[in-house]
């Protein structure tokens, strides 16, 4: 797919009320809308519905789940991470027959840091090699006798986690308060102890499930403006010349999983995602992280979805509508020239439903 052809056009909704200008829609939302209802209304009675909610009412019937062992080559554990298009697992100590904590994509964006700044190409493709899970994080986190994560200075993640019959809201607050996209549910084997990996709770199963099953449609007629939902002001940006490097750097610096690409007029032409580092990582590309973006972005598998985008008077309603019909991380959004106006994260609308 072309690089900058892979935007997808908004899901239009009914003009906000009274015409109003993109400035004015991002100056000052209104208190009140929706039918009447008042600020922080919406949220407060969405945020009541997931507390009657249980972890396990939004696994499917029948589902899989992919479970790391701790002793597995990190080559070996990206590589059932792509076939499997998810963008994490948990891990399983066997040791201690206990959960580990989530593989995920912040875990090889250390890697190729550690690579990129700590060793020849030769010795990393050595490296890459043996490295096995344990080796990146917990009691056996050491490459030549280093810790990866001490050589950069990031903390080692917590190991949380929820148990099944905790309360959908109880979820969302770890996964906010921790910024995590994805919680492991995990409850005690009655006769072991032993922990008992159950699933993968993921912002978006939650969302899906609001979406679909909460039938007063009503409460979702408010637009992004005035519920005050996403990231306006200092947008982090990048242009298809953009060395990878400084885009990994900007993921690590401002805490973020994605960074719109933009011409010189402002115009969005893609995003570069947290997902697309797992492709260098599987392909060892640890020192060709010097390539623009444009060419990175050509790496993409061939069923990319592409870019989703939005528009500031877009309601909840055509977000979730959204959501439930696609697989969806963020919303780009853009006025009716393309121009980017800001982001809306599937942790920005997790966020505010949490009150």
């Amino acid at each position: 797919m072309d690089p900058d052809q892979s935007l997808t056009p908004p899901t239009l909704s009914s003009p906000s009320p009274g015409g109003k200008s993109t400035e004015s829609l991002l100056e000052g939302p209104p208190t009140q809308g929706g039918g009447g209802l008042e600020e922080n209304q919406v949220a407060q009675i969405l945020s009541h519905y997931l507390k009657q909610q249980q972890c396990y009412d939004v696994l499917p019937i029948s589902f899989r789940a992919i479970v790391l062992d701790s002793g597995l080559l990190v080559k070996k554990a990206l590589a059932a991470l792509l076939q499997n298009g998810v963008a994490s697992a948990p891990i399983w100590d066997p040791q201690e027959r206990a959960f580990a904590g989530l593989l995920t994509v912040a875990d090889f964006i250390n890697l190729i840091q550690y690579f990129y700044q700590h060793s020849s190409y030769t010795e990393a493709l050595e490296e890459i090699e043996q490295l096995k899970i344990h080796s990146l994080r917990g009691r056996y986190v050491y490459v030549n006798n280093t810790r990866i994560e001490e050589q950069l200075g990031v903390p080692t993640p917590a190991v949380l986690f929820a148990h099944p019959s905790d309360s959908l809201y109880h979820a969302s607050k770890i996964m906010v308060g921790a910024n995590l996209q994805r919680l492991a549910l995990v409850e005690k084997d009655s006769e072991t102890g032993h922990d008992v990996i159950i699933a993968v709770l993921t912002q978006s199963r939650i969302l899906r499930s609001v979406a679909s099953n909460y039938k007063e449609k009503r409460l979702f007629c408010q637009s992004l403006a005035e519920l005050k939902i996403g990231t306006f002001r200092n947008l982090a940006t990048a242009t298809m010349s953009t060395p990878v490097i400084e885009i990994i750097n900007t993921f690590i610096q401002r805490d973020i999983s994605a960074v719109p690409i933009v011409n010189e007029n402002n115009t969005v032409l893609n995003v570069y995602e947290h997902s697309d580092v797992m492709i260098l990582a599987y392909e060892g590309a640890f020192y060709d992280l010097d390539m623009p973006a444009e060419e990175a972005l050509l790496r993409r598998p061939e069923d990319f979805e592409g870019v989703h985008t939005c528009r500031l008077n877009d309601t909840l309603l055509s977000i979730f509508d959204t959501i439930r019909q696609s697989r969806v991380r963020r919303f780009i959004v853009v006025d009716s020239e393309d121009k980017l106006l800001g982001i809306v994260s599937l942790s920005d609308i997790l966020s505010y439903l949490i009150v």
